[in-house]
C-alpha cells in the first residue's frame, strides 16, 4: 500500500515537473523572441525543475526499466551467476547513493546554516537543492527492493529497456502497416 502511494506520488510530481517545465520554457521563449523581453527567474526556475525532474525520474525508471544497459555478457550467463553479478551490482549502486547521501547530507547541512536564497528565486538554497538528498533516498529504496526481489528471485537483475527490441518492434509494425509498392 505505502509503496503503491509512493509510485503514484512519485508519478504525478514528476508529470507536474514535465509539465511545469515546458510551460516555463514555452513562456519564455515566445516573451524573449515575441516580445524582447523576459522572466528574470526563468532560467534559474527552469535549470531547478530540470534536476528535480531527472532525480526523481531516476528512481521511477528503476522501477519500470526504463534505463537502457549493456548487458550482453550478463544475459551470457546462467540464472545463478546472473543473479550474483546483479546483486553485486545493486550493492555498488547503493554504496554509491550512500556517498553521495552523505555528501548531500554535509552540503544541505552547510547551506541551511549559512541560510543562502537563491540568486533569483526568494527560495532558500538549501531547500532548492534537497532534491540531491531526496532523489537517492527514493533511488536507494528502489535498490534495495530489487536486491530483495534478487534474494528471493523474484528477479533475475536490473529490468532494462531493450531498445534493439524495441525499434525491431516499430519496424515490423510499420512494414505491416504501410502500402506496398
Amino acid at each position: 500500500m505505502f509503496w503503491r502511494f509512493l509510485g503514484r506520488l512519485e508519478e504525478n510530481v514528476i508529470a507536474l515537473l514535465l509539465v511545469s517545465t515546458t510551460l516555463l520554457v514555452f513562456v519564455e521563449v515566445v516573451l524573449r523572441f515575441g516580445f524582447n523581453t523576459g522572466i528574470s527567474w526563468g532560467e534559474e526556475a527552469t535549470r531547478l525543475l530540470a534536476a528535480w525532474f531527472v532525480l526523481f525520474g531516476v528512481s521511477w525508471g528503476v522501477k519500470i526499466g526504463a534505463h537502457i544497459g549493456v548487458e550482453v555478457f550478463v544475459n551470457a550467463m546462467p540464472p545463478t551467476l546472473r543473479r550474483f553479478v546483479s546483486t553485486i551490482a545493486v550493492i555498488a549502486s547503493l554504496v554509491y547513493c550512500a556517498l553521495i547521501l552523505y555528501g548531500s547530507w554535509v552540503y544541505l547541512s552547510k547551506m541551511y546554516k549559512l541560510d543562502f536564497p537563491l540568486e533569483d528565486l526568494p527560495i532558500p538554497t538549501w531547500v532548492a537543492h534537497s532534491i540531491l538528498f531526496i532523489g537517492f533516498v527514493l533511488l536507494s529504496a528502489r535498490l534495495l527492493i530489487l536486491l530483495w526481489n534478487i534474494a528471493l528471485g523474484k528477479a533475475e537483475g536490473f529490468k532494462l529497456a531493450d531498445e534493439a527490441k524495441e525499434s525491431m518492434h516499430l519496424a515490423v509494425n510499420d512494414k505491416e502497416g504501410s502500402p506496398t509498392p
